[in-house]
């Protein structure tokens, strides 16, 4: 899982890397050059959102993303395992049900539309492919939580209690 946390971050830092040159370039052929690029803005745009829907997938497995844990904290041991197995169960369920299921349906549509962009000439298929990949992502990055929820020490002992 380690793995795939690393090369998730190596490839975020690429597409941002990406979007640096990118946005560069515009300011560049923009004020430098008087010509301004035809298609950095549209690639900018995008980039930011694949960068966003798996910055989401990222920031869920390394625990950056935003949470009150102030509820929690206050819970007993067994409590508070209780309410993380339930929002790590949610957040895989609506990764799975919007994200991968709506996002495949999304993908599916627009290629058979054959949308294009309008600077670019891609179709749009392949930048809404983000969406059901972050959902697949944040759903494999749950079901480890679970995993070391259900087997960690604390869900060990509060088992043998009961």
């Amino acid at each position: 899982m380690n793995t795939l946390e690393k090369l998730l971050g190596r490839f975020l830092a690429l597409l941002l890397f990406v979007m640096v040159m990118d946005v560069s370039w515009q300011v560049i052929t923009r004020f430098l050059l008087a010509q301004p690029s035809s298609y950095t803005e549209e690639l900018a745009r995008y980039l930011l959102v694949w960068i966003g829907l798996l910055g989401a997938a990222y920031a869920y497995r390394t625990g950056a993303h935003l949470g009150l844990d102030i509820v929690t904290r206050a819970l007993a041991a067994e409590r508070a395992l209780a309410v993380a197995l339930l929002a790590h169960s949610v957040c895989a369920s609506y990764a799975l049900i919007v994200m991968v299921l709506g996002g495949i349906q999304l993908v599916q549509l627009t290629f058979a539309l054959a949308q294009v962009s309008a600077a670019l000439q891609i179709n749009l298929g392949y930048v809404y492919l983000v969406l059901p990949l972050s959902g697949v992502l944040i759903c494999v990055f749950a079901i480890d939580k679970i995993r070391v929820l259900l087997f960690s020490k604390q869900a060990v002992q509060a088992a043998e209690r009961d």
